[in-house]
């Protein structure tokens, strides 16, 4: 009868976590952006193309924490997929090299759902189980804007209304997952994603020859390295 009951336990913890099984975790996303760009530069003036870099200018984004989301399902014992998904965390915009004196020069919330497709070590009844996974992700940007008006006075020279583009861009993770019981788990993750953003400016220019449009554009290196704590049950 022992040897029975066990063999029950074993068999319906491994179906819990091998194929066929779902799960849905919640958990708490931090953004460490390795970043750089390259100088401001502006690209028309009035509607006339310029193309001038304002050298020794730069820009950078600020780390970020928001709540994090994530539904994943065993296609075998090793392999899942997994869709995340977080509160729009919102990231500073922060001067470098001469706009460094600036601090602070506007924010922006960014959109990254991502998919991936991990595999899992170690038996499906493990309690310990790392994996690597690799994916990829949509990002944009919403609600981005200059916050800092001595910024916009003194170097825009007029208000300034930002538009950023979108991109794809792989994810490389790895991590691991303990299982408490048959269901719950928790479960600890870190990803890299090469990610490059452009931010369009518009400005409307008070010149001595009238109001102007002026337009430039910012290029900036993400990269950022992601870290994703969290808590799950298994279905």
């Amino acid at each position: 009868m022992v040897g029975a009951a066990a063999f029950a336990y074993v068999a319906s913890a491994a179906h819990a976590q091998s194929a066929g099984s779902f799960y849905a975790t919640a958990g708490w996303f931090h953004f460490a952006p390795q970043d750089s760009s390259g100088p401001l530069k502006e690209t028309s003036v009035g509607g006339s193309p310029v193309n001038i870099d304002v050298q020794g200018t730069g820009a950078g984004i600020s780390s970020a924490d928001t709540a994090g989301f994530t539904l994943g399902y065993f296609a075998t014992d090793h392999i899942a997929a997994e869709f995340e998904m977080g509160i729009p965390p919102s990231f500073d915009l922060e001067g470098t090299g001469s706009f460094s004196q600036y601090g602070k020069l506007g924010s922006a919330k960014q959109w990254s759902p991502t998919l991936l497709f991990k595999y899992f070590f170690n038996a499906p009844q493990a309690k310990f189980r790392p994996f690597v996974g690799i994916g990829v992700t949509r990002t944009w940007f919403t609600d981005a804007k200059i916050t800092n008006s001595s910024f916009e006075g003194n170097v825009l020279h007029g208000p300034t209304s930002v538009d950023t583009d979108s991109s794809w861009a792989p994810v490389f993770n790895v991590g691991a997952v303990y299982n408490f019981t048959e269901h719950w788990f928790a479960g600890f993750s870190v990803s890299f994603i090469p990610l490059k953003a452009t931010a369009t400016l518009n400005s409307q220019a008070q010149t001595p020859v009238g109001t102007l449009n002026v337009q430039s554009k910012a290029k900036i290196t993400l990269n950022p390295i992601v870290t994703y704590l969290r808590v799950g049950y298994r279905f």
